[in-house]
């Protein structure tokens, strides 16, 4: 228990700069002391005692803010900071070295008796406000934003954002599939990214997936022709007109106003001599 106790106060000191002494961790850090409630409850709770497990853990939320289900399984080094508004469910699971923020809720998306809460990794990190809900997997070294909502698997070292979350794309698969919608959208005649930039998210990822879509066509078509060719076929090879931008007013983006002539007639000075 005394152990347990050790790592967690040498956890927060790693990981919230704030942390001044131990007398302070012991005293004034809600996710340190509803850590020590919820030992007491789960061990109450594996006992069979019901009630009086529930019954700890409610003086635990009403003390700290942090509410743990005593059937929650929690691993070791399990860092709450700020806490308040934290709620972790009955079935959820997590491993060890996870941190989670204030506003996180560890949550259930079913009536029906069984697994319906969350199991986290090791070296999960949940930012503030995030709801990750159902009996899904957190793989480890995974990274949750801030009032992100995930209901489904995230694979281990991943980061999540948005509502649904997403997977962010690592920097060199996104920096290759920016330079691939770049060249499409260039070859249709306009430029996606300046028409992406003030759309709703969802818009610019249905576009994005066009240009995908249409980069493969297009790359099938070459090799089709260049098939074609090899064995003497006769392939049109006349200029595709390209996509006029004034043909897609309020998707292109419009060319900038010409600025007003000056007028002819210069102004009279209004000084008075």
């Amino acid at each position: 228990m005394f152990e347990r106790l050790r790592e967690d106060i040498a956890c927060v000191f790693e990981r919230d700069p704030a942390a001044r002494n131990t007398f302070e961790v012991l005293t004034a850090y809600p996710g340190i002391h509803a850590l020590m409630v919820h030992r007491a409850s789960a061990w109450l709770w594996r006992r069979g005692w019901f009630w009086f497990a529930r019954f700890v853990a409610h003086l635990g939320r009403w003390l700290t803010g942090i509410e743990i289900h005593p059937g929650a399984r929690i691993g070791r080094r399990f860092f709450i900071d700020h806490g308040m508004g934290v709620v972790i469910g009955e079935t959820a699971e997590i491993g060890d070295d996870c941190t989670i923020y204030h506003g996180v809720t560890l949550g259930g998306t079913s009536w029906q008796k069984g697994k319906r809460h969350p199991t986290l990794g090791n070296n999960v990190v949940i930012g503030a406000g995030a709801k990750v809900l159902g009996p899904i997997c957190i793989g480890d070294g995974a990274r949750v934003g801030s009032n992100a909502v995930v209901l489904k698997d995230v694979p281990d070292g991943a980061t999540v954002v948005g509502i649904p979350g997403r997977i962010v794309t690592p920097a060199a698969e996104r920096a290759v599939e920016e330079a691939r919608r770049e060249a499409m959208a260039r070859k249709m005649g306009f430029d996606a990214y300046g028409m992406s930039k003030d759309m709703p998210d969802p818009v610019a990822n249905a576009i994005n997936r066009i240009l995908d879509h249409l980069h493969t066509l297009d790359q099938r078509m070459e090799e089709t022709s260049h098939a074609l060719r090899q064995i003497g076929g006769d392939v049109d090879d006349s200029h595709i007109p390209e996509i006029d931008p004034k043909d897609m007013p309020g998707i292109a983006p419009e060319p900038a106003l010409q600025s007003e002539a000056p007028s002819e007639t210069p102004q009279k000075s209004a000084v008075n001599s």
